[in-house]
């Protein structure tokens, strides 16, 4: 009997500042961007210590700001590939489904992949690598040391 293979949850998060929506004080949030079950989300926390109103913001897509955030904070993950170039047409087939591009901007991003310079937050890359993945395709989302 075949085991499935499970795969560990990515995370990352950043710290901001926002407006209480009930007393107007300026919160402390987290915001986290995780691969989880297969699935990007993106969550926010938070409690007014003032007023003690508390916000839970579950799922949905990473705001471009704090996007940005991470990717300053954290540096960004590379999507790389040890496949051979007979290898392309099934990336790119992934890359137009999984970003939902037309055929012309899959070439422009498959050659940034192959050249090592396609790059995103580390939950971004960790998805595209594990979709790779399930295709028979060599990948995984790297990061440099010192960051």
């Amino acid at each position: 009997m075949e085991q499935a293979v499970v795969e560990q949850a990515v995370f990352e998060s950043v710290k901001y500042s926002a407006a209480c929506q009930d007393c107007g004080v300026e919160l402390e949030c987290w915001g986290v961007q995780g691969l989880v079950d297969g699935r990007l989300r993106w969550d926010v926390e938070s409690t007014c210590s003032a007023c003690g109103f508390a916000v839970a913001v579950c799922g949905g897509d990473v705001p471009v700001e704090r996007r940005d955030q991470m990717l300053s904070e954290h540096g960004p993950a590379r999507l790389q590939v040890s496949s051979a170039p007979a290898k392309s047409v099934a990336i790119m087939r992934v890359l137009r489904a999984e970003l939902g591009i037309d055929l012309l901007n899959a070439k422009a991003v498959l050659r940034r992949v192959l050249d090592g310079d396609y790059s995103g937050t580390l939950p971004e890359m960790e998805y595209l690598a594990r979709t790779l993945r399930e295709s028979g395709i060599a990948a995984a989302a790297t990061r440099s040391q010192g960051v």
